[in-house]
């Protein structure tokens, strides 16, 4: 049997097949870490807007009502849970948990985010309240429109940087889904992924 010819290019043909799924296995994970590398990447951008956001509704401080005070610590909470998330996500974004509570608190981001805005929007201005300090403000703090605006451009690029990373998802989880990539996935340790 060892010195079969037929044996020795079976075990070539299972070898090199065996090395090729290896190395597609390889190349979608790498596809899933590059994807989540780029919706990362929008996603710091987000939060940075989310930080211009409160600092200038830290200056208007004297003209918003109380309530709003709670929306923001909400909003800030929720920015500073997606931060939170996101290192995480970013140490192990094949990791199906760190992905889950990443995508909660987007969820709870959105939330956050869309109560403050509109709160801010809904605000009536009675004229008395002194605003004179405020006067030579930049209109972007002054005009909440101005952050719905750029809020939705960041959803948008955000949303699209998803997408990619689901698709990637996708891709690998039907290649380790497959029979003969299976049993590589098996032994080699490699999990399904989860997407946003």
């Amino acid at each position: 049997m060892w010195s079969s010819p037929l044996f020795w290019m079976v075990f070539a043909i299972v070898v090199f097949w065996a090395l090729g799924a290896y190395n597609r296995l390889i190349r979608l994970r790498s596809a899933v870490a590059q994807a989540f590398g780029g919706f990362d990447a929008h996603l710091v951008r987000l939060v940075a807007l989310l930080g211009e956001f409160n600092a200038a509704q830290a200056t208007q401080r004297a003209t918003l009502l109380d309530g709003n005070d709670q929306t923001m610590a909400a909003l800030q909470g929720a920015t500073t849970q997606l931060s939170a998330c996101l290192a995480v996500a970013r140490a192990r974004p094949m990791a199906v948990d760190a992905v889950a509570a990443l995508a909660a608190s987007r969820d709870v981001l959105h939330a956050a985010w869309h109560a403050a805005t509109r709160q801010t929007r809904d605000e009536p201005y009675d004229g008395s309240q002194d605003t004179s300090e405020f006067t030579n403000t930049d209109p972007a703090v002054r005009t909440p429109s101005i952050w719905d605006v750029r809020w939705d451009e960041h959803a948008l690029q955000n949303e699209q940087a998803a997408r990619v990373l689901n698709d990637a998802v996708a891709y690998y989880n039907a290649a380790i889904a497959q029979f003969p990539a299976n049993l590589l996935a098996w032994v080699f340790g490699f999990k399904a992924a989860r997407g946003l």
